[in-house]
């Protein structure tokens, strides 16, 4: 696997949870799994994680030289996973074996929150050209959404394994009368693409409309300070980065989790916030329309905008009955979406790409 972070990257997120549960799973199924990824201040060079072995070498610009040299002194792999941030390792290149492109989402306007004009769209021209090139190499995913973009750039060959979670699902959903005051939840890295100023401009709107909210955002990242300093105008607790058992508390006791990205590769936070009896709330965009079913699981705005999120909310004030049922229907999804589901299905995909079979997957 080769990916700019590891697990224990102060950078990491959802995309290293996800490479961890499978890489985990190969280990377990007796097969050798070894983890190329950046260096980073106070990160060993190597060591073990879950059977996995992490090695650490290299940064922008030259990781990729590093992942071929440190790759030519190893015994032959029967498998490379090139995983895309953005920029690719360009391993079908220099492997010399059997390589599967890994993607969470398309960034294409991700860029623009990023860099500036012109850097943005050299970034979008190079994700473009990239995918272009890969045409030939198979693609795997987590979203029916990424798949539609990948194609239209033309890649020919995708499989998608919607994302598992490994929290365990409420056996028995705790009383959540929807009344005041709503409780709202943000669990996410604070980047500038995540958009949290639009999850706190959409609890503020319900504040102006007279309404009794409170907002937590679980989460660190180069936005706190910008977003401390907007949230002065209602009740909005930042807890930093909490361990799983705090976080799942803080999912579990609100109303609604919150989701304004400008793009993801499925919303894994959706799905852990389901687990635990609370339905999502969420953009318009790419991974999340799939991680929330509107209606189903949860809702969805018409718009890209904090004010139309907010009418789909205030809307949901109106409708106990439909909200209990999202509840329900979001425990029983993200029960089916757990990773003992989940991961044999993905880990067989693996197993035969490893064997040279040209298998696909389709989302379930």
């Amino acid at each position: 696997m080769l990916n700019w972070r590891d697990p224990l990257n102060p950078l990491a997120g959802g995309a290293e949870r996800v490479t961890r549960a499978y890489l985990a799973d190969l280990v377990s199924r007796g097969h050798e799994a070894c983890w190329f990824t950046f260096g980073y201040e106070g990160g060993a060079s190597e060591e073990t994680i879950d059977g996995i072995r992490i090695i650490r070498q290299g940064g922008t610009g030259s990781a990729i030289l590093a992942a071929r040299h440190w790759y030519g002194q190893q015994k032959p792999f029967d498998l490379v996973i090139d995983q895309h941030h953005g920029i690719p390792w360009f391993a079908p290149m220099w492997c010399g074996t059997n390589c599967v492109a890994y993607i969470h989402e398309v960034l294409g306007p991700i860029w623009n929150a990023f860099y500036p004009w012109p850097l943005s769209s050299i970034g979008q021209f190079q994700e473009r050209w990239t995918h272009r090139y890969f045409r030939n190499t198979h693609f795997f995913t987590g979203s029916n959404e990424t798949k539609r973009l990948l194609h239209g750039h033309g890649v020919r060959e995708i499989s998608v394994v919607n994302y598992g979670t490994d929290v365990e699902v409420l056996p028995q959903l705790p009383v959540k009368p929807l009344k005041p005051p709503y409780r709202f939840a943000v669990v996410s890295r604070l980047a500038p693409n995540k958009r949290i100023d639009h999850a706190i401009e959409t609890v503020v709107e319900l504040a102006r409309r007279k309404h009794d909210v409170e907002l937590t955002i679980v989460g660190g990242g180069e936005e706190q300070e910008r977003l401390k300093a907007l949230a002065k105008r209602i009740h909005v607790h930042f807890t930093g980065p909490l361990s799983e058992s705090d976080k799942n508390g803080v999912l579990r006791k609100s109303h609604f989790i919150l989701h304004t990205s400008q793009r993801e590769g499925w919303g894994l936070n959706v799905t852990e916030a389901n687990a635990m009896g609370t339905p999502g709330a969420v953009y318009p965009v790419g991974g999340l329309i799939e991680s929330t079913l509107d209606e189903q699981t949860g809702i969805v705005s018409q718009a890209e905008t904090p004010s139309s999120l907010a009418d789909r909310i205030e809307g949901a004030f109106q409708r106990p009955t439909d909200y209990q049922n999202w509840r329900k229907a979001g425990r029983d999804r993200a029960r089916n979406l757990h990773w003992g589901n989940i991961l044999p299905r993905a880990s067989e995909w693996f197993e035969a790409r490893a064997r040279g079979e040209h298998v696909t997957l389709e989302s379930q």
